[in-house]
Order: structure tokens, then sequence, then C-alpha cells
């Protein structure tokens, strides 16, 4: 699962990067001329695993991971004529849009207006879409003409659907396509098809009120977008709290009345716009989250663990997080009949606690 960190320059993008990953990449190491891209691995936090390891206390307790990269930030007017192969090969875009203020840093698109930059971007990403949804159109018209090719003349609507929808201004994760439809363009990797979280990087005067930023910066009619997600942060106060010993962090959060950190509501929020969920393994040598798409069945969920748990499955054994807490035990479980068995068919639940039987 890879995300894409995507801004404007001067908008604290590596700042965060930095927050995300635990990296230390030099802020300003863009000033120079265009670099390779940085990429870095964050936890996702999950409060359920912590206390299985409290219970069971494993050897081991394995956390699911995000990967992030982050690319230089554009300026308006870049996307189309820039390669953004490395977006293009993402699961998601994270748009981070500054909200703070800094006289001694400029912003490159004018006064303060996250609003305006949200919407600057999404223009960005649909002309860069645009030029490749031209180009397979113009190749589908032309192939279809030379050979009656079938796939290539069901991928046809599909394409005309996508381009007529840049050219109203409608980013594509907002078509309702079918998951055939959906098969038949992934090879394109259009950056508007992704699922796209906006982050605000708040000024620190505004953490206390980080739950209005959406109203206080206008962003409401972005609030009920298809596969579109808000998340607010303030990569300054994040630092800060990075830098302090965990009870001293937690004193500083107090004071600032959040419960947690910004950044693992962050990194949960773009977990989740993944549609993934997660179920958990548990034992003496480790307990460990496994993230899925919501939907799986459990033979799918097995073959994440190891491709032969999913040809050879037999049966899950299941029980709810909850159950199993309440319980105290797998044993325990079992004796109050919440552990059930369950067959091919099942769909997996997040917060399930699983133990697959197969014979390979």
């Amino acid at each position: 699962m890879k995300i894409g960190l995507l801004g404007f320059s001067k908008v604290g993008k590596t700042t965060l990067f930095n927050i995300l990953t635990g990296a230390h990449v030099t802020v300003d190491k863009y000033a120079a001329g265009r670099a390779e891209p940085n990429v870095g691995v964050a936890k996702v936090p999950e409060p359920r695993l912590d206390r299985l390891a409290a219970m069971f206390k494993p050897k081991k307790t394995t956390y699911a991971h995000v990967d992030f990269l982050d690319i230089q930030g554009l300026e308006k007017g870049e996307a189309k004529t820039l390669d953004l192969k490395e977006m293009r090969n993402v699961d998601a875009i994270a748009h981070v849009v500054r909200a703070f203020r800094d006289d001694s840093i400029p912003h490159g698109q004018g006064p303060l207006d996250p609003r305006r930059d949200v919407s600057n971007m999404e223009t960005e990403l649909i002309l860069a879409d645009l030029e490749v949804a031209q180009r397979r159109l113009e190749r589908l018209e032309l192939n279809i003409k030379k050979a009656k090719n079938k796939e290539d003349e069901l991928e046809l609507p599909v394409v005309k659907r996508c381009l007529e929808a840049l050219e109203r201004e409608t980013p594509i994760r907002e078509l309702d396509l079918t998951e055939e439809d959906v098969k038949k363009i992934r090879g394109f990797a259009f950056l508007t098809a992704k699922p796209l979280l906006v982050i605000a990087n708040l000024d620190e005067s505004d953490v206390p009120k980080m739950s209005d930023f959406v109203e206080k910066f206008g962003l409401e009619s972005y609030a009920s977008r298809r596969r579109l997600g808000l998340c607010a942060i303030s990569a300054r106060v994040e630092e800060e709290i990075a830098s302090l010993e965990p009870s001293d962090a937690r004193a500083f959060l107090d004071d600032l009345g959040l419960k947690e950190p910004a950044k693992d509501r962050l990194i949960r929020a773009a977990f989740g716009l993944l549609g993934l969920v997660q179920f958990f393994t548990v034992g003496e040598d480790e307990c460990r989250a496994w993230p899925i798409r919501a939907g799986a069945v459990a033979p799918r969920a097995a073959g994440t663990i190891h491709s032969d748990f999913e040809k050879g499955f037999i049966r899950a054994e299941v029980v709810t997080y909850d159950d199993l807490v309440a319980a105290g035990s797998i044993a325990a479980a079992r004796e109050k009949a919440r552990l059930r068995s369950e067959g091919k068919t099942y769909v997996v639940k997040d917060g399930d606690v699983i133990n697959f039987r197969f014979n390979v």
C-alpha cells in the first residue's frame, strides 16, 4: 500500500513526510533542483493490537504499515508538463494544503487560501489525465479501424466516459464505474481515479479547534465527494510532540485537548481511504495485524498470510476482538461459544481474530 504526498511548494509536505515516517530528509533538499522522491514507511497505529499484545505477551508484535512517497512540490501549471510517473504508481494521493501563516515563507500560490489550492491541484491532475485519455482514445480508434479487437471495443466506451468527465473538469474517481470498467483503465493509472486525501497543514494556533477546519477554510463541498477524505494536522506541533519524552508528549497533548497525535489519525485516515480493514492473528510467537480489502472472503484473507493457506483452506476459526477481550483468552472464548468456524464464503470483518485451518 503506497500513498503519494503531493502539494504545491512551501506547504510543509516534506516536513510532514518526516513526521509520518520518522525520516530525517532535509526540508529544502529540492531547492537546488529536482531530486529523487523520498520513500518511507509509517506504522498504522492500532490500539486493538496493543491490547491483544498485552494479553498474549508475544515475542513479536507486527503492525500494518503504509508506504509514503514524497515528490518535489509543484508550481501551478506544471502537472501537465512534468512526468508524474511516481504518482501514477501509488494506491492513493494525499494532497498537502497549506493552512499555516508564516510571512518568512512566501506561499507560491499567493495569499493563504486552502480552498483555492485544493481546486487548483484538482485542475492540475485533471489536465495531466486529459493528456493520457486523449492519447489512449486516439490509439483505440486507430486499432479498431485496423483490426476489430474485442478487448479494444470494450475498452473504448470506458475511456470515452473518462475523457468526457475530465473535459467537464470532473475527476474520474467520481464516476460510477463497475469493477470491470476499473480493470479496463487500470493500466493507465489515471491520477484523478485514485482516492484522494486532502491534508490541511494548520497553524499552531488552530490546533485546539482542529475539528472545525473544514468549515473554517470553506471545504464543505469536498466533504461528501466520492473516495475523498479530509484531515488536518499541524506539522510544527507534531514535530514538537515527536521530540518529547512519552510522558511530556502526553501532557502536551492534554494541554491541547487532543487524545492522540494528529499523525496517528492521519495515517488511519489514509489507510481507511484505501478501503482496507484489519484482521488479527494472535499467539505466543506473534500478534499481528493484517490489512485486506473490505469484502474479502476468508480464503483470500488466509492468502495474505501465505499462498498455501489459501490453496489448502479448510476453515477459519473466528472470534471478534470484543468477544476475545471480554473472554480473556482463546480457550475461554471457545468455552463461551464465542469462537466459531467459518467456511469459504465468510466475509472477514474488521477486528476479527482468526486462526486458519488448512491442508496442502
